[in-house]
């Protein structure tokens, strides 16, 4: 898997632009209400000064969000419907008849100009962070010859909720209906996820395809196939599985460092199938990596500490 870098660094400085705007706006408009009522051509009388201060306390909550998270587009989506609001509030001003038109026409034009700026930098860092996501992407595919007839395996995978006895990493499969189901899994750090899917193809004996709703906290899809095995030797089961971890490239690191990662959970999940499948209980290893030669240990509730995975 790569790794790409897609991020749009003027649309990140523009937005560290932006945010600083808004908080030096913000504190203008607190700490000297009346004054830049009179500059933008409005009376300074209470109603408006608590409106222009209500304001502020607006423009500085978004620029610190903004300069906390400069490449999350929702904050600055946030700044161009405060820039409506603004815009509504000087139309309506204009109507005033002890207002300065000049004036409060030269300040929504300035308001406009702004929102312009904010409307283009909220798209180019919605693109950065849709591209991310695509780039974030992981392609796992992996291969299990499971000495057991190939009737036997397929039913056994297409109960989705024998899927918590062998990934280490499911709490629960629960089927909503004949094409749905919820998943709740185990994160690093002891995060906890959820999310639904949907069965997208089921070939009896061939081949079984999913992929996460729309929403999901998960985006996932994939498929897995049933082959007889060469000189009668069982079932080889093929997983094509795509995967984008919560929190993109930064999540798949954290989960990496905790041995989370993907590609191993997978591997050693199709480890711990054939295990149930061929012998009738995941095989305890007899040292710590589960890639050495196993044996069965005596203490059952020690098979499910050890290897995560439920009975």
């Amino acid at each position: 898997m790569q790794f790409h870098d897609s991020r749009d660094r003027g649309a990140d400085q523009l937005a560290l632009g932006l945010g600083w705007f808004s908080i030096a706006l913000g504190v203008a408009e607190v700490a000297a209400a009346r004054g830049l009522a009179r500059v933008i051509g409005i009376p300074a009388d209470e109603k408006n000064t608590a409106i222009l201060q209500a304001m502020g306390v607006r423009e500085i909550s978004s620029g610190l969000a903004i300069l906390a998270q400069p490449r999350d587009a929702k904050w600055v989506w946030s700044r161009v419907g405060g820039d409506l609001i603004d815009i509504a509030f000087l139309t309506s001003a204009l109507r005033a008849e002890d207002a300065d038109r000049d004036r409060v026409a030269g300040a929504a034009a300035a308001v406009l100009g702004v929102t312009a700026l904010d409307v283009l930098c909220a798209r180019r860092l919605s693109r950065t962070g849709d591209a991310e996501r695509r780039s974030c992407s992981t392609h796992v595919q992996q291969a299990v010859t499971i000495a057991r007839p190939i009737e036997e395996v397929y039913g056994f995978w297409s109960a989705f909720e024998n899927f918590p006895r062998f990934m280490g990493h499911l709490e629960s499969v629960k089927r909503l209906d004949e094409r749905r189901s919820r998943w709740r899994a185990k994160g690093p750090g002891g995060t906890r996820f959820e999310w639904e899917a949907e069965l997208i193809e089921a070939v009896e004996n061939e081949r079984i395809a999913w992929r996460s709703v729309e929403g999901s906290d998960v985006r996932t899809s994939g498929a897995v196939r049933f082959h007889r095995a060469p000189g009668a030797r069982g079932t080889e089961v093929r997983v094509d599985l795509h995967y984008s971890p919560p929190g993109g490239a930064l999540g798949r690191g954290i989960a990496w460092l905790f041995g989370e990662e993907p590609e191993q959970q997978v591997r050693d999940d199709l480890r711990r199938l054939k295990q149930i499948l061929e012998a009738g209980e995941v095989l305890l290893s007899d040292g710590p990596a589960m890639w050495r030669p196993a044996q069965p240990a005596e203490d059952l509730e020690q098979i499910r500490t050890l290897t995560g995975v439920q009975q």
